[in-house]
């Protein structure tokens, strides 16, 4: 009996590693929100990351949280530096590109597992409205494709963003 019980149990972990190896090799999350300022009104919000703590989801999980900020005081060379709790982790974010309409992030995780991505911001103007986008894009390593086999990575990071915009939203339309 234990030896059917150890080969049914064996056959499961092989069958999931196998459908691990099977997922995308690369992450990308999105969400959108229609935010009701202008685009020069919601960049300053994000090109700064002193300001981010007044809407990014990820300053309130962690108090006590260590934060670094270097290079430009914003925009292009814009650096934040963080180690906190393990909900938040370690990690380092640089603005590599920014312009009225898309800020771009070189975002890389030091802890809980290292991960480089880059994250964008697109500003598209809509009449008297702007769309933000906020996406993240980056390699999925096995033991990426492994865990999101047990969690959905769109749905867990997808939340946060749709957090954050809102959280934006309501700064920028005050």
């Amino acid at each position: 009996m234990f030896k059917k019980i150890a080969i049914v149990v064996l056959v499961l972990v092989v069958a999931v590693l196998a459908y691990a190896a099977t997922r995308p090799d690369r992450l990308h999350v999105e969400r959108s929100a229609t935010i009701q300022a202008p685009p020069e009104e919601i960049f300053p919000l994000i090109s700064d990351f002193r300001r981010w703590a007044s809407w990014s989801p990820y300053e309130t999980r962690d108090p006590a949280m260590k934060k670094t900020y270097g290079g430009a005081a914003q925009g292009k060379g814009a650096v934040y530096e963080w180690e906190g709790n393990s909900e938040v982790g370690q990690g380092r974010m640089e603005i590599t590109d920014a312009d009225p309409s898309r800020i771009t992030i070189k975002l890389d995780f030091i802890k809980p597992l290292e991960g480089h991505n880059v994250a964008d911001f697109a500003l598209v103007p809509q009449g008297g409205t702007t769309n933000v986008t906020w996406s993240m894009d980056g390699p999925s390593p096995y033991i990426g494709k492994l865990i999101g086999v047990f969690m959905n990575m769109d749905r867990m990071i997808g939340s946060d963003f749709e957090t954050g915009l809102a959280n934006l939203k309501a700064i920028a339309e005050k």
